[in-house]
């Protein structure tokens, strides 16, 4: 059974940078697209960006030119690099995989992917 396991979350102030990592492991196969979804309190889980396995990548309007998705194929890593962050950004980060049947051409939505891991906080004051 695979995993995926998130870190790099934390609290940071606006206009603050970070970078979250997501680690799959116990994969049979490899992974096509992964995707990086958030929910804020009370709010639904929305995808932010997704990546596909040949490096095609989608995001979310409200992230788009702030934030970066890569992957190390070598490394099984997904990343996320948020930069110029918003209180709004304050959400629980969630990595997730085997996303849109192998090719998000939008940041998905929660039913489109298969494989989640279980999450890292980002918390932006102003």
């Amino acid at each position: 059974q695979g995993q995926l396991v998130e870190s790099g979350g934390g609290s940071v102030q606006a206009t603050g940078s970070l970078r979250l990592s997501c680690v799959a492991s116990g994969y049979r196969y490899s992974i096509d697209s992964m995707a990086w979804f958030r929910q804020a309190p009370g709010k639904k889980r929305e995808g932010v960006a997704a990546m596909d396995r040949d490096g095609s990548t989608s995001y979310a309007d409200s992230v788009k030119g702030r934030f970066t998705i890569s992957r190390d194929n070598a490394k099984n890593t997904l990343y996320l690099h948020m930069d110029s962050l918003k209180p709004e950004d304050t959400a629980m980060y969630y990595c997730a995989a085997d996303c849109c049947g192998g090719y998000c051409y939008t940041a998905p939505a929660e039913s489109e992917c298969g494989f989640w891991g279980q999450g890292t906080q980002v918390t932006v004051s102003s």
